[in-house]
């Protein structure tokens, strides 16, 4: 009875220290809250002309009045309070030039914060994309012999699991 009084104990305590490292964990990894710095930041921060992307910003405990956002990737916006941050969207006009702009964010409270917004080159290309041989591709047949292989697989361990059990069960009784 002592030895399960001791294993019961180490078990709780291991199970309390997983605990701990799991909420530690969890709570280094928590999103950044509105008021910590100020920040901007471009979603998707790499996209080809055209592209709709959405500006999260920060300004540092004055995050309840808009703020202006300036790039030669997409000219001025106005970020507005949502949700703690700042947020607007803006599209990136269909003939920019690739490259990395800068993103300006100008805070009510004069504090500033800057990110890069990478416009892509996405002319078309002239072939397909280098993504291997094909090898299950129709035409050859070698995705049926691969389904067929693996039913076959499946059902022979079946039937030995099933085979082996019965062996068990028999020679016991």
């Amino acid at each position: 009875m002592h030895g399960i009084r001791t294993i019961n104990r180490a078990l709780s305590a291991v199970l309390t220290l997983v605990g701990l490292v799991g909420a530690f964990v969890l709570l280094s990894a928590a999103p950044a809250r509105a008021g910590d710095t100020t920040s901007v930041e471009v979603t998707p921060n790499s996209a080809p002309a055209g592209t709709r992307v959405t500006i999260r910003a920060n300004c540092d405990n004055d995050n309840n009045r808009q703020a202006n956002v300036h790039s030669d990737a997409f000219g001025h916006v106005v970020v507005r309070p949502d949700k703690g941050f700042l947020r607007g969207e803006v599209t990136i006009p269909g003939n920019k030039q690739p490259g990395d702009y800068t993103v300006d964010l100008t805070c009510p409270n004069d504090q500033r914060a800057t990110t890069t917004l990478t416009v892509l080159n996405m002319a078309s290309p002239s072939k397909g994309p280098a993504t291997g041989g094909g090898g299950t591709a129709g035409g050859r047949g070698t995705g049926s012999l691969l389904v067929l292989g693996g039913v076959a697989l499946v059902a022979t361990a079946v039937a030995f699991g099933m085979a082996g059990g019965r062996r068990r069960t028999g020679a016991g009784s």
